[in-house]
């Protein structure tokens, strides 16, 4: 296997009709959502939401997300996007930032509960926890676009880039870090550790507000601490301020905010949960 990450060279197109592409990226893209509908439509059933509502919220996330995607990655490369305009319309080539997204995404869920008159929190704990599902399986398609590696690595499992899309620092180096996998498989684990959070709740009935955003803050606090140790490893051009990369300051931030919801709005409820539990035994 580890023969096969030295050789092997992804192409970005799976296959082509004339002058349509059909691409890796876009795929895997699919193949995430689709994933974490079914999830959600799952968890919604057991939660007692209707699967049309889930339907129609993704529809309202997919739009949300990709905008606030494509429009965070183009803030952090503008200085490429400011002289190839026409390049920004072209998300099947990659571009899309999860950070972005997350914010789209976010702001989408919030005007679609607002529309339709749903509640937010077991929407947004539903959506939460899916999301690192699509996550894991659409950082795939950033290994056929030969993007999101590392530094140099002699690691068995470094993946040949190439040369054309080596920075030319590393031009002389063959294998380098897979820092989507690094990134696919944290993902995994988040999903596996929110579904787990999920089953408690369904299992003891304990359908609170608190339970929800305690979902929703989990996702924000684990997935910002993913990304802020892999953005280490990673060598793809992004600002830099204050010694840090631009995702790690936001990672920062979604960690800091998350830790704050716990602290003022769960937190409290679970110790008045806890002394009412004494006091009635």
């Amino acid at each position: 296997m580890f023969n096969l990450l030295h050789t092997f060279n992804p192409s970005p197109v799976i296959f082509s009709f004339g002058s349509i592409n059909i691409y890796w990226y876009g795929v895997f893209m699919v193949i995430g959502v689709l994933a974490a509908m079914a999830m959600a439509i799952y968890l919604a059933k057991l939660y007692g939401i209707k699967s049309e509502i889930i339907i129609d919220m993704a529809v309202w996330l997919i739009i949300g997300g990709i905008i606030g995607a494509r429009l965070y990655d183009i803030f952090l490369e503008w200085p490429y996007f400011s002289t190839h305009l026409i390049n920004t319309f072209k998300i099947w080539h990659g571009g899309l930032a999860i950070h972005g997204a997350i914010i789209g995404g976010l702001v989408a869920l919030w005007l679609f509960a607002k529309i339709h008159h749903h509640n937010f929190w077991p929407l947004a704990a539903i959506a939460a926890t899916a999301l690192p599902l699509a996550q894991a399986i659409g950082r795939w398609g950033n290994y056929f676009n030969q993007e999101l590696f590392g530094y140099p690595t002699d690691l068995p499992w470094g993946i040949w880039i190439n040369i054309v899309h080596r920075p030319l620092q590393y031009l002389n180096y063959n294998y380098f870090h897979p820092a989507f996998f690094y990134e696919s498989m944290g993902n995994l684990l988040i999903f596996i550790i929110l579904i787990f959070l999920q089953m408690r709740v369904i299992k003891k009935q304990r359908f609170s507000a608190t339970n929800y955003i305690l979902c929703v803050a989990s996702y924000a606090f684990l997935y910002s601490l993913l990304r802020f140790f892999t953005e280490f490893i990673r060598i793809d051009a992004t600002p830099v301020v204050f010694g840090l990369r631009f995702p790690q300051l936001v990672s920062l931030l979604m960690m800091i905010l998350a830790l704050i919801f716990i602290a003022y709005k769960i937190w409290p409820k679970i110790n008045r949960n806890n002394t009412q539990s004494v006091l009635d035994n």
